[in-house]
């Protein structure tokens, strides 16, 4: 049944109550009204408020089960090919080709940005800015995020660091940013902020155009920890690119037994390959690791420079075989 339908069951039960209680009342009001009458219709009447409150719940539900289905991955419809006389592929349950190995969900994929406008994200990707509003996002607070949002783009303006209000884990992430076109300091005063992948790991964001900085603190450097590989900075106020994959540390209890891994692309060009973090986040100090949940928000930074950032989405990773996030 489509959603619309449920959408509109809170007005329809909504309606019936309405039409029960005022029957209700023009019976009770009658002098022929017996007392089994009374009764049947104050059980009509709780049963109505009871649909209604179920209806609500019912379009809250279909609301969540909409939101979701829009990152869906779907699959063909086309018949299985393979094999089943194959041996196990090492380390596997699955035979080479084999038949029934399940076939990975099928989405639409993100198209490339331009200098004036941002690309889409892929199908199944959680999309954390569009360039409408900040719905997903919260302050160090938790109330609204109150960073400046216009023309597709937002804008730190020294309110505070904001941080997303669902948490992730292990994940494949995209942003968009661009520091200040007008030069103002330099080193690390100059196009200042970053992005903290669980809020304590993070690639510096800066401008890195003919700025000279310490290396691990340099634009798209794991900061404190890493410098990238290449300087791929643009110039100021133009467009840069982020592509992040992260792999979160595991635990089992207060013992660390796989660290966390970066890697990452900035303005395409590999700056990370699959490199081991050294811990949380640090300044002047060397990182450590401490437990932590198995998912955490992802913040942005407000280092006091307007950096604006667009086109911000985020794909959970998945295991192969599973399209289970």
């Amino acid at each position: 049944m489509p959603v619309a339908v449920f959408a509109s069951f809170p007005g329809l039960a909504g309606w019936v109550q309405d039409w029960v209680e005022y029957t209700c009342v023009v019976r009770l009001l009658s002098k022929e009204t017996s007392q089994e009458e009374i009764r049947v219709m104050k059980k009509i009447q709780i049963s109505a408020t009871i649909m209604s409150c179920l209806a609500i719940m019912l379009s809250v539900l279909c609301a969540t089960l909409s939101e979701a289905s829009e990152r869906v991955r779907r699959k063909s419809g086309l018949p299985p090919v393979g094999y089943s006389d194959t041996v196990n592929i090492p380390g596997q349950k699955w035979r080479v080709h084999d038949t029934s190995r399940p076939e990975p969900g099928i989405i639409d994929p993100a198209t490339e940005s331009t200098a004036d406008l941002p690309g889409s994200p892929p199908s199944d990707a959680v999309v954390l800015f569009d360039g409408t509003d900040l719905s997903q996002w919260k302050n160090s607070d938790g109330d609204a995020a109150e960073w400046k949002v216009e023309m597709g783009h937002v804008e730190v303006n020294g309110t505070g660091s904001i941080s997303t209000k669902e948490g992730f884990g292990s994940c494949q992430l995209h942003l968009e940013w661009a520091t200040p076109e007008e030069i103002q300091g330099e080193s690390q005063g100059r196009g200042n902020s970053g992005v903290l992948v669980m809020g304590i790991y993070e690639i510096q964001i800066l401008d890195s155009h003919n700025n000279r900085t310490y290396s691990d603190g340099q634009a798209a450097a794991i900061y404190g920890q890493f410098p990238p590989l290449v300087n791929a900075s643009r110039g100021p106020s133009q467009w840069q690119s982020y592509d992040i994959i992260f792999e979160a540390p595991r635990w089992e209890g207060e013992k660390l037994t796989r660290p966390a891994y970066f890697t990452v692309l900035h303005n395409g060009v590999l700056a990370h390959h699959h490199t081991a973090v050294v811990g949380r986040v640090a300044h002047k100090d060397p990182a450590q690791y401490s437990p932590h949940e198995d998912k955490l928000p992802l913040t942005l930074q407000d280092h006091g420079n307007p950096v604006r950032f667009r086109n911000i989405w985020i794909r959970p990773l998945t295991d192969y075989d599973t399209d289970r996030w």
